[in-house]
């Protein structure tokens, strides 16, 4: 059975990034290095930073940044201290992520200067056809393909990390769990935000799964400040403690899963041998200059690619410069958006399926050529035409939102940018041995045809990743040293979310904690969704009058974490890191 691209294309898709990097001076074979990068100018004199060091943890619950720093504390590397915060989130933070889920993770090796992607996106099993949430000839409604056992793909995120400690870890993986495992046994505080989750009256939250767990002995939900225990979820994280990650793809869990997916309504096709199968992918990073810096993403099928190709264009577009207070650079801002998320939205999908024109969406000539078309946009954006391109990807794919984002530094100067999800709110509402699954299946286009009836980048394939709007980033500086990380969950909106934190942080200055917080505005398509109340009046009026009419974002929001090591007017180098004040997370320095 089929669980993931067969090597000889996995070989290709490698190769073909590793050439679209050097192309760019930001190559490495497999990962990137700044010491290999001989044609990136040197930064100027004002940002010559020594290495950025930790211990530094920014994540969407106190809580799991507490595990974090204490893996720090006890030695442990950032990919260590990722373990265990995602552990701990997929407890204290279901809604958004989990052991059920998929992530994409960007580590940074301060000893070799190298940037490395690991993919642990999900991937459809072997079972799988292009007409999977197709029912009597036509799509499923989308909430209740959500809700079937098809929305459901072989779980990634722990494989993945599992690859990654190998690579990175210092502690034994054994002992990051400790946290997760704690409280779990003796219970966590409900957060507000969460409450307002396990509230809700219909779809994930009141699954009979869901109500079991979310339902006091009263027979009342429970609410905000209230000790939830979860003591399969504690039984989990021990097997994974001993057994590492076979435990979780081998064995009772496995079992768990496959069985909870065969369920009525409409039951999935995963196996247990499919999720036995699933394998993440370690894959070179893409990297491109930015200004004075250099900003990696992951491949694709993250569409990391589209917020570079959104970066150059703003490059080549003045207006953006103006600042945070200028309606031209909102304007701007806005349209760039469009023509990004056309090209997006038409070419990305599973290198191993299809052909992602990486090299082409990043040219300098269609850039500058797309940036042009930005002033005179009047609705939505038709996709380019990028070098090696070929038109056979829009689709109709629908991208909800239950996503998070974490960034640790460790003492040493190694990072991890990561974002993590279970997709929806509560994934699919189903639960296997103490987590939410995933409905990231639902992430590929339902439609496996465009409207000319040519074949969607993003169309389900047995074994194939669904596209993804997650893209963990960090910053470099010219010479290869570690300056930032950043990123964000949002569906879709990710890739306008991280865009607007970095031209926020790195064109306008701002603080990263300033730069988060400032509105969102999201254009895919023909409207504009934004957070319209922190737009000031003056804003507003200034971008209706140059046709850009604010609606409210039916997205979900943003939930940035990151920092950026900054020299104070002091003259001490520190993490300047922010928690995306939408959220209820912190951003924290080790002692």
């Amino acid at each position: 059975m089929i669980a993931s691209p067969p090597r000889p294309l996995r070989a290709v898709t490698a190769a073909v990034v590793a050439a679209t990097l050097a192309l760019a001076g930001c190559a490495g074979a497999g990962s990137w290095s700044g010491a290999q990068a001989g044609s990136a100018p040197p930064a100027p004199a004002a940002v010559q930073t020594p290495m950025a060091r930790g211990p530094f943890v920014a994540a969407a619950n106190p809580l799991a940044v507490e595990a974090g720093l204490r893996v720090l504390r006890e030695g442990g590397s950032a990919v260590d201290a990722a373990v265990a915060v995602q552990a701990v989130l997929g407890l204290v933070e279901p809604q958004s992520s989990g052991l059920g889920g998929g992530a994409f993770m960007m580590v940074f090796d301060a000893g070799t200067g190298e940037v490395t992607s690991y993919d642990g996106r999900e991937t459809a099993p072997a079972a799988a056809t292009p007409e999977l949430f197709y029912e009597n000839g036509r799509p499923l409604a989308f909430g209740e393909a959500v809700l079937s056992g098809r929305s459901t793909g072989a779980p990634g995120a722990v494989a993945m990390l599992a690859m990654a400690q190998r690579a990175h870890g210092r502690l034994p993986w054994s002992a990051l769990f400790d946290d997760a495992g704690r409280l779990a046994r003796d219970g966590f505080t409900v957060s507000p935000r969460l409450a307002g989750f396990i509230a809700a009256t219909r779809g994930q939250a009141r699954t009979r799964w869901a109500d079991a767990w979310f339902t006091r002995p009263d027979g009342s939900r429970y609410v905000a400040g209230d000790v939830l225990k979860n003591p399969a979820y504690a039984e989990t994280v021990a097997e994974l403690a001993e057994g590492g990650a076979e435990a979780f793809y081998h064995g009772r869990i496995a079992r768990e899963i496959a069985a909870t997916v065969a369920e009525a309504p409409r039951p999935g096709a995963l196996t247990v041998e499919d999720i036995a199968a699933y394998e993440p992918i370690e894959r070179g990073a893409l990297c491109r200059p930015y200004r004075i810096y250099v900003v990696c993403v992951p491949p694709p099928p993250s569409s990391g690619v589209a917020v570079l190709q959104l970066l150059a264009m703003a490059e080549a577009t003045p207006d953006i410069a103006l600042g945070p207070d200028s309606p031209d650079a909102w304007a701007a801002f806005a349209q760039l958006q469009r023509l990004m998320y056309a090209d997006r939205d038409r070419y990305v999908g599973d290198p191993g399926f299809v052909r992602v024109p990486v090299q082409g969406l990043l040219d300098p000539g269609y850039t500058a050529a797309r940036a042009a078309l930005a002033p005179g946009l009047t609705g939505a954006a038709e996709a380019g035409t990028p070098p090696g391109g070929v038109l056979a990807g829009s689709d109709a794919t629908h991208e909800p939102a239950g996503t998070s984002h974490f960034v640790i530094v460790d003492a040493e100067g190694n990072a991890v940018s990561m974002t993590t999800t279970v997709e929806s709110v509560f994934g699919s509402g189903r639960m296997a041995a103490g987590f939410f699954l995933n409905n990231q299946l639902t992430d590929f286009s339902f439609a496996p045809t465009r409207a000319d009836g040519g074949p969607a980048a993003n169309a389900v394939a047995a074994g194939k990743r669904p596209r993804s709007s997650m893209s963990p980033i960090l910053i470099l500086d010219r010479e290869g040293r570690l300056v930032g990380a950043l990123g964000s969950p949002g569906g879709p909106s990710i890739l306008a979310y991280n865009a607007r934190a970095l031209i926020a942080a790195l064109d306008w200055n701002l603080p990263v904690q300033s730069a988060f917080d400032l509105p969102n505005l999201v254009a895919r398509g023909d409207g504009f969704g934004a957070d319209t109340e922190r737009f000031s009046e003056a804003l507003r009026a200034g971008l209706a009058a140059r046709g850009v009419t604010l609606r409210p974002n039916d997205s979900e929001t943003s939930g940035l974490h990151g920092g950026i090591w900054r020299q104070g007017p002091d003259g001490v180098w520190a993490w300047d890191g922010g928690a995306d004040d939408r959220r209820e997370g912190v951003a924290r320095t080790g002692e």
